[in-house]
């Protein structure tokens, strides 16, 4: 009998995880070590896109995550005083990329990923160190505080700060500041009525969306220093730049308790990566090309790659071709995406709202154009869909389909 081939994945977040699980469904033998004491991430929503979305239908899991879309009407961009400059639907979205968008908090598709894994495959508490990179006359070894373990493959999976790619590329200069803080909350607001949306201001923003379970996601971002830390509590900084907001957000700011408040420093890497593999390692996610998070597309790459570093198991130059190359684009997007959300000028947020209003004006499609060769991302191999899956069916989400909520991105 042949010994299955072993994966040894470093960090048990949601692009590794992924990794393993579309590896054990190859037949390898697979082992996540994740330095923390549990898979509970700290962190808040994410939002899967119809690409992330058919990605997870080859680990058998993509109906199951849409069945958690929650949204059950249209939603869109706002100004602080309320005013709407565009009003999108789910609808047109689906019809153009094929699927909805779900919005999910990140320890549930944590737990949903975990479940694809058999017993034993992950071990918390367990910080692990890349060894040696292997080569093709000899396994990868990684550095446990249990001992040493071979693998034929190593998955880099550990993040903005990644000690794995730091091992592979060391002359690299790694991730830089985005210029821009981000504050999370999902918290019951229960009799709050609302309408989905994200609302651009001078250098700020604010979004609010709902969730499966009846919590609302609420998440916001501001051009300022790194590092900065507010005087009192990160309740009242989100008080003193977004307390006079329009509705929902004074109340959403009234039901948080300062302890329900994330505040994390936006980094991400601005000069790629010369491949996203050496010897018999491969890098995933945050680890391989960090973004900022103002197209929500942080995560929903994380497991692109993952399934397809699954699918290009036995060629990772073949890995790095197919993946460097669209999140190297999908992150400089990113980029120029802060640049237009976060404007601080005036005279540039006028122009920019006027033209908002006007191409929403003109039709989804080309609001939703922002997206295309993003969310219309299909894997290699192909997946089984069903009919109603494909066309989004009664799991469609009406929110903005042209500005995924934004994501988490922390060092």
């Amino acid at each position: 009998m042949t010994q299955a081939r072993r994966a040894v994945v470093i960090g048990g977040g949601i692009g590794g995880l992924t990794a393993a699980a579309a590896l054990y469904r190859r037949g390898w033998q697979v082992t996540v070590l994740e330095r923390a004491l549990s898979l509970e991430p700290v962190g808040a929503a994410i939002s899967l896109a119809p690409n992330s979305l058919r990605a997870l239908d080859v680990i058998g899991l993509g109906d199951e995550i849409r069945d958690l879309a929650a949204w059950a009407g249209d939603g869109g961009l706002r100004t602080p005083s309320g005013r709407w400059l565009a009003r999108s639907s789910a609808d047109a979205a689906a019809e153009r990329f094929g699927g909805p968008l779900v919005l999910l908090h990140r320890a549930t598709l944590v737990e949903h990923l975990a479940a694809q894994l058999p017993p034993g495959a992950v071990r918390t508490a367990a910080a692990a160190t890349l060894a040696d990179s292997g080569g093709t006359d000899r396994p990868a070894r990684v550095t446990t505080a249990d001992g040493e373990l071979e693998a034929d493959l190593v998955v880099g999976a550990d993040g903005i700060r990644s000690a794995v790619r730091g091992a592979l590329f060391p002359g690299h200069p790694g991730p830089v500041y985005s210029g821009f803080t981000t504050w999370r909350v999902v918290i019951p607001l229960p009799g709050v009525g609302f309408a989905s949306h994200e609302t651009w201001g001078r250098g700020r923003i604010w979004g609010t969306h709902p969730l499966k379970d009846g919590r609302v996601y609420a998440y916001a971002a501001a051009v300022t220093g790194a590092g900065g830390r507010a005087p009192d509590d990160e309740k009242a900084e989100l008080l003193r730049r977004f307390g006079d907001w329009h509705h929902p957000v004074p109340a959403v700011l009234a039901a948080a308790r300062p302890e329900d408040v994330l505040r994390h420093d936006v980094h991400h890497i601005a000069e790629p990566l010369p491949a996203y593999h050496h010897g018999r390692v491969a890098l995933v996610g945050d680890a391989a090309h960090a973004m900022p998070p103002t197209l929500g597309q942080g995560g929903n790459q994380a497991i692109e790659d993952a399934v397809v570093l699954a699918h290009h198991c036995d060629d990772l130059p073949a890995y790095t071709a197919a993946r460097l190359p669209r999140t190297t684009a999908v992150a400089r997007q990113a980029v120029r995406v802060a640049r237009l959300n976060l404007m601080t000028s005036r005279v540039g947020i006028g122009v920019r709202d006027t033209a908002m209003a006007a191409l929403s004006k003109a039709g989804p499609a080309l609001f939703l154009r922002g997206f295309d060769g993003i969310a219309d991302w299909r894997p290699p191999g192909g997946t089984a869909r069903s009919s109603e899956a494909e066309s989004g069916g009664s799991r469609m989400l009406r929110a903005d389909p042209g500005r995924q909520p934004l994501e988490e991105n922390t060092p």
